[in-house]
């Protein structure tokens, strides 16, 4: 069932800050509406998998941080600076709207909603799963049009199904000119025993070349090992070229040897960013559409693979986290 006949059929829920559960088999999912329709919570079989400094819906949005499975959008990870390129034109950033989040380098990371209480909930719905809908009117919110210039609705379904949450992201262009999309998401997950008994796998044939301050630089260089251990390792890399299977899925994982979850990224996400912080035990797997800092870039002649939504166009991905021994 696509998002536009969601759009039609669904009611909004009378409670817009409650959370929301979903159910099925040994999963159970709550969401946060009120935090950027933030997945706060996977347990499965009762056991915990995504990472959170607290697991209280109160407390996180008494004080909303990075968790969970955030959502990032118009743009993911950076932009270099204040100013931006999108079809030949440049843009400025206005810190003063008080919606931008700063990195340790002043660069704007992120995008705006990630912790935003503006989406609109529907119900929960049974059939192949169960499954919840939540739409984001972008072009509703003058702040947020002031940074994006791009009016434009997002929808996003979480389902429940054979195992597996399946997060589906739908985006209808409604402005004038070509969109650029460089949306993602930034799971957290958790590493039960610590990090050194854990292995990722990167199913990936290139790594991209990062400044000091986390900005591609242009350079690519092959992928020599996909099975890393993460004891002495630590990570915050950029890859693409991703490796597919015959349902055009790019499978990251981290495993113990018992337990394992595997991410699997839809075509349309073309990068994936490896999160994992020294001293830290949870592992990041982020499903990206296009890498740090694309609209400059793309300007630049560096990367001509930024995606567009034309006019009146939409655009649809999904990924899946998929756990298993536990």
């Amino acid at each position: 069932m696509n998002a536009l006949f969601l759009f039609m059929t669904l009611t909004a829920q009378s409670d817009p800050g409650a959370p929301i559960t979903l159910r099925n088999d040994d999963i159970v999912v709550t969401i946060l509406p009120s935090v950027g329709n933030m997945a706060i919570s996977m347990k499965v079989k009762g056991q915990e998998v995504l990472w959170s400094p607290t697991y209280d819906p109160a407390a996180m949005k008494a004080k909303p941080q990075l968790a969970g499975i955030p959502f990032l959008a118009p743009w993911a990870n950076r932009i270099e600076g204040m100013l931006y390129w999108a079809n030949g034109k440049q843009y400025a950033l206005n810190p003063h709207l008080g919606n931008l989040r700063p990195d340790g380098n002043k660069n704007p990371i992120h995008g705006l909603a990630m912790f935003t209480d503006r989406w609109k909930q529907f119900g929960v719905q049974a059939g192949n799963g169960v499954r919840y809908v939540a739409e984001l009117d972008f072009a509703r919110y003058p702040d947020w049009l002031a940074q994006f210039p791009f009016p434009h609705k997002i929808s996003m379904t979480y389902r429940l199904f054979d195992g597996e949450l399946f997060v589906e992201t739908y985006i209808k262009n409604e402005s004038s000119e070509p969109m650029p999309v460089a949306i993602g998401y930034h799971p957290y997950f958790q590493l039960p025993g610590g990090r050194d008994s854990w292995t990722i796998h990167i199913p990936a044939f290139e790594h991209v070349e990062l400044s000091p301050t986390l900005i591609p630089t242009g350079k690519r260089t092959p992928l020599a090992q996909r099975d890393i251990p993460l004891k002495g390792n630590k990570f915050d890399d950029v890859y693409t070229n991703l490796a597919r299977n015959a349902e055009g899925r790019a499978e990251f994982s981290v495993s113990n040897g018992t337990q394992k979850l595997a991410v699997r990224f839809g075509s349309r996400y073309m990068v994936g960013v490896v999160y994992a912080p020294p001293g830290r035990d949870f592992v990041c797997f982020e499903p990206m559409a296009a890498i740090t800092d694309a609209f400059n870039r793309h300007h630049a002649g560096k990367y001509p693979d930024l995606q567009f939504i034309p006019p009146g166009g939409t655009w649809t991905e999904t990924w899946s986290i998929r756990p298993s021994g536990f």
